[in-house]
């Protein structure tokens, strides 16, 4: 009964010492592998959403874009869009485009269409946007604004006065005085050619 113990004992020691020997004999080529587990399940693939409508602006480096509170040169100037700068669109009116600009009304300005690069598609044309409302009401003192106001004053027309009636002096005629009659002109000038004509026959008569 004590030998078959012993032998018992001692096969299992052996084997212990064979697993002792083969692990170390692996430990190097272990030591050098690598694990890895891979999955056994899809990995879905993540895409980017697009950044739809926005521009770049462009041109002089040193002459920025002016951003306006509405689509005219004349509305007020609420910021600066530098060039290279790109912010969102959302569509055109007339010359100028809207984009988000922080602290414009509603975050929305204006800049001029014909200095940005237009991405993600053609902008559409916006409605037109309401008239800005001036925020000082400009008004004039009536004191000083009478200064300036001249009155006409009517001048009177003269008065016409009718001239007196044109007297037409009479002469009464002389009791008793003789009246001259005098020839005419026009027969004194005939009797005078008549007599010139006769003369002239008799020279002629004569030389004859």
């Amino acid at each position: 009964m004590k030998t078959q113990k012993s032998n018992t004992i001692r096969c299992t020691a052996g084997i212990i010492a064979l697993s002792v020997l083969l692990l170390m004999s692996l430990l190097p080529n272990l030591a050098h592998s690598v694990w890895a587990q891979f999955p056994t399940v899809s990995i879905p693939t993540v895409t980017s959403s697009p950044r739809g409508l926005y521009v770049r602006a462009i041109g002089d480096v040193e002459n920025p874009l002016n951003v306006r509170s509405y689509p005219n040169s004349t509305s007020t100037r609420v910021g600066i869009f530098l060039v290279g700068q790109e912010a969102k669109a959302y569509g055109y009116y007339g010359d100028y485009v809207m984009i988000d600009y922080a602290g414009a009304p509603d975050n929305r300005g204006w800049i001029i269409l014909n200095r940005v690069e237009v991405f993600g598609g053609s902008l559409p044309m916006l409605q037109p946007p309401p008239t800005e409302t001036p925020s000082i009401t400009k008004t004039i003192d009536p004191t000083l604004a009478a200064q300036f106001i001249i009155t006409a004053i009517p001048s009177r027309l003269p008065t016409f006065t009718e001239p007196p009636a044109l007297q037409i002096p009479t002469y009464p005629a002389e009791v008793g005085g003789t009246t001259t009659v005098g020839v005419p002109i026009g027969y004194i000038i005939v009797i005078l050619a008549g007599f010139g004509l006769f003369l002239t026959l008799i020279a002629v008569l004569r030389r004859g």
